[in-house]
């Protein structure tokens, strides 16, 4: 069993955890949280068939537009990242965290 809630195909499974791991290293949260984040923004979602939009953006662009409200230019150095501001991840009795947070 996968820790994402979504269908994913193998390629699509590989680049869920592309995303998460970019998250974890970008905004110092934990795996759990990560994972939680992704099922929370597309839980809905099926990547189970082929070719997957998932693949045509790079894991960092995925983990920015999950991690924050609106649209933010990650990639413009001289961006204001001041002003952005962060979504709620699930709520800590949610389904949305398949991986336990204490782990």
């Amino acid at each position: 069993m996968s820790e994402f809630i979504m269908p994913a195909g193998e390629e699509a499974h590989e680049i869920l955890l592309d995303i998460a791991e970019e998250m974890v290293t970008i905004f110092h949260i934990s795996r759990a949280e990560a994972v939680a984040r992704i099922n929370q923004a597309w839980g809905t979602q099926s990547f189970d068939e082929e070719p997957i939009l998932l693949g045509h953006e790079l894991p960092e662009h995925w983990a920015y537009a999950i991690y924050y409200v609106g649209d933010v230019p990650y990639w413009e150095a001289a961006a204001d990242r001041s002003q952005w501001q962060v979504k709620e991840p699930p709520p800590s009795n949610s389904p949305m965290w398949t991986i336990n947070p204490d782990a």
